[in-house]
């Protein structure tokens, strides 16, 4: 099977982006195929970019087993961190300045607010009776791919700190949010799941861009790489679509051009749940040792119990 590309035809830019909190699944491996196909049917380029911004969770190990086994797919990119290219470095935790420059720019635009609200203090307040938060398996909290609706909390109280605007570099030890225009409806075309319709404020609310580890979130993380890698498409599950309405109001208030959007359907098990990185036994890593070829991974008849 050869899967390498040719010098790109076109001004496409395509990007994987795998976290390395764990072993790469069915879900990951359909995803990032169809990123690589759409990618080489463009004759554009295809960007590896390592996502590891949870340093709790993120592991060398788990970064090497992605490209390996993403490797044995038969999916090639031509960026990436074991590769190099003109928007190096592309692992996101050696790109802090690109993202204090975009948080930077939003504080001075007043989009942002400083928020002291612990997960606790969220918690209790999701868990009201007139707010159910969507919980996940053990009780918890979903994670930040669906983040729950923000109370508003801080968004009424909290004004931001004058040394935030004078010394800009500098976000401290606490959570930055997006003030979301409420009512405001963010719409966008699929290319794969067709037209998307959100309302800010009640689809999604103040959503985080800094968490008070110093770290960015997901969020503005992935749009500034996105523009500054000069990405045209974005390949993703469908689990992100409402990360995608937020992500075009960052892009909006940064300036950036929106990519086109293309999210794939999910992979679920026999219980209909989405595919997780707990599902050891739906790993990649674990299929390849149990003999598992590449084409029934990839194909839409594989079983969930292998």
């Amino acid at each position: 099977m050869q899967n390498v590309f040719s010098s790109p035809a076109s001004g496409y830019r395509g990007r994987l982006a795998p976290s390395p909190t764990g072993y790469l699944h069915v879900g990951h491996a359909r995803t990032f195929w169809t990123a690589y196909q759409r990618a080489r049917e463009a004759g554009g380029t295809l960007v590896m970019r390592m996502e590891d911004l949870d340093s709790d969770r993120s592991r060398a190990e788990y970064s090497d087993a992605a490209l390996e086994d993403l490797r044995w797919l038969g999916i090639r990119w031509q960026e990436g961190p074991d590769k190099g290219g003109p928007f190096a470095p592309y692992v996101q935790s050696k790109r802090g300045a690109i993202y204090l420059a975009a948080w930077r720019k939003l504080v001075r635009q007043g989009c942002l607010f400083p928020c002291r609200c612990s997960r606790k203090d969220l918690e209790s307040a999701l868990s009201a009776p007139h707010e159910p938060a969507r919980t996940a398996e053990g009780g918890k909290l979903e994670a930040l791919d669906d983040e729950p609706i923000y109370p508003g909390t801080c968004r009424r109280v909290t004004k931001v700190p004058a040394s935030a605007l004078d010394r800009p570099d500098t976000p401290g030890a606490m959570n930055w949010r997006f003030r979301v225009p409420d009512g405001e409806v963010v719409e966008f075309l699929d290319l794969n799941l067709g037209r998307q319709r959100f309302v800010a404020g009640k689809d999604f609310g103040d959503f985080l861009v800094w968490r008070r580890d110093g770290a960015p979130s997901y969020q503005l993380a992935c749009v500034a790489d996105d523009a500054a890698m000069g990405i045209t498409e974005v390949v993703r599950g469908a689990d992100l679509l409402r990360s995608t309405a937020r992500q075009i109001l960052l892009n909006r208030a940064l300036g950036f051009e929106n990519p086109a959007w293309y999210h794939c359907r999910l992979v679920v098990d026999h219980h209909g749940r989405r595919l997780a990185k707990r599902h050891d036994a739906l790993s990649l890593r674990t299929l390849r040792q149990r003999g598992v070829t590449p084409m029934r991974i990839l194909s839409a008849e594989l079983p969930v119990d292998v």
